[in-house]
């Protein structure tokens, strides 16, 4: 693959079309492929595009060393392929084929005695909260991507759908085993969550802070231990506070935050907060539901008060991989819900009546971004 950009001086209504056009062409590939000033990009650009093809490969291997719990038995010690396929119940030789897998992936590292050890990124795996169970979880979204044409023409049921009925209003239908298996898998991510919002968004100066969607209490859980005068509350569903409530005794965190049951599609908004988040929020929702719940964020808050909205992002008019590929695909999977841009979200934002605070600096978009609006005095 070459010359992907246009030739200087071109003119900008035919720039482009032809130049893609030449690219396209076979016989232009094999003669870019081998001549000295072309061949590098060429190359450069065929890897990265094979790289893109065998992507679903790779996170396979990925989803098997982590059901075959590699990783784990890896921190122990450096593992023969032999010990690790008796505890799997694969053969030597299917096991000796993952494990190089997972080696070419930077993931593991071979030995010169043939054994294999954790290589960085593998152990980083296992430091990193929630990551293993969103791994497992793929399982359901790769089922929903095997026919990424019939998704995107809107097939009447995914796996993702039948995964998450909460986010289609469907309280008295969630049943405790599936509040439970929401819960705990967003809980064991929104540590990584909490942690790059509050970074970016600290809450120094706030009073009370009202987290509408907090699901097991998990993000709050993360603002008590950093601002202990803080006034907490979480609105939620009925059907998932009481995992949000053993969550929080547990932690010694009872006391401290107040659980109010709710619908915020239904129900207005407990009110006297000075701060309302939303974590991992709108994207999960259409349009109309956000819009509606953003005017009862608006009533809800003191005049003056913060909005905080942190979930990932779309690029917009800049693409970009995290929000534009697996959270675009992510959330029409879901089969409601969109990732949308910042610049969206503000407008949305707007119309409710809020007013932007200048966006802070993202450092991990495929974690979460974040935007700060305020209720005008």
């Amino acid at each position: 693959m070459a010359l992907a950009g246009d030739l200087p001086g071109t003119p900008p209504r035919r720039r482009g079309g032809w130049m893609m056009r030449l690219i396209a062409n076979p016989r232009f590939q094999d003669w870019a492929s081998g001549f000295p000033l072309t061949r590098g990009l060429a190359r450069r650009d065929g890897a990265e595009i094979f790289d893109i093809v065998q992507g679903f490969v790779q996170s396979q291997v990925l989803s098997a060393l982590v059901e075959l719990e590699v990783f784990h038995r890896m921190a122990e010690a450096p593992q023969a392929p032999a010990d690790l396929a008796r505890r799997a119940g694969l053969s030597e030789d299917r096991m000796a084929i993952l494990l190089q897998a997972g080696a070419a992936l930077g993931l593991l590292k071979r030995r010169r005695d043939g054994r294999f050890s954790l290589a960085r990124k593998g152990a980083a795996i296992l430091g990193v909260p929630g990551l293993e169970a969103m791994i497992r979880h793929h399982r359901a979204f790769y089922a929903d991507m095997a026919d990424p044409v019939a998704l995107l023409r809107g097939r009447d049921e995914t796996e993702l759908a039948r995964f998450w009925p909460y986010v289609f209003g469907a309280a008295a239908e969630v049943e405790p085993e599936v509040a439970r298996r929401y819960s705990d898998l967003m809980a064991q991510s929104q540590a990584l969550v909490a942690q790059d919002v509050l970074r970016m968004l600290p809450l120094a100066g706030v009073r009370h802070l009202l987290d509408v969607g907090g699901g097991s209490g998990a993000f709050l859980q993360a603002v008590a231990m950093r601002y202990p005068d803080l006034k907490l509350t979480l609105f939620d569903l009925p059907e998932v506070l009481p995992v949000a409530q053993a969550r929080l005794a547990e932690a010694g965190l009872a006391a401290r935050i107040v659980l109010a049951p709710g619908s915020f599609r239904a129900d207005d908004l407990p009110g006297g907060c000075d701060a309302v988040s939303l974590i991992r929020v709108l994207y999960d929702h259409d349009d109309a539901t956000v819009a509606a719940l953003l005017r009862r964020v608006f009533t809800a808050l003191d005049p003056g008060g913060r909005l905080i909205v942190a979930e990932p992002m779309a690029g917009g008019a800049r693409p970009e991989r995290a929000g534009d590929v697996y959270f675009a695909f992510y959330t029409m999977a879901m089969g409601t819900g969109r990732a949308r841009s910042a610049a969206r979200i503000t407008e949305l934002c707007g119309a409710a009546g809020f007013t932007p605070v200048k966006a802070p600096k993202v450092t991990r978009p495929y974690v979460t971004s974040a935007l700060h609006f305020e209720k005008p005095e």
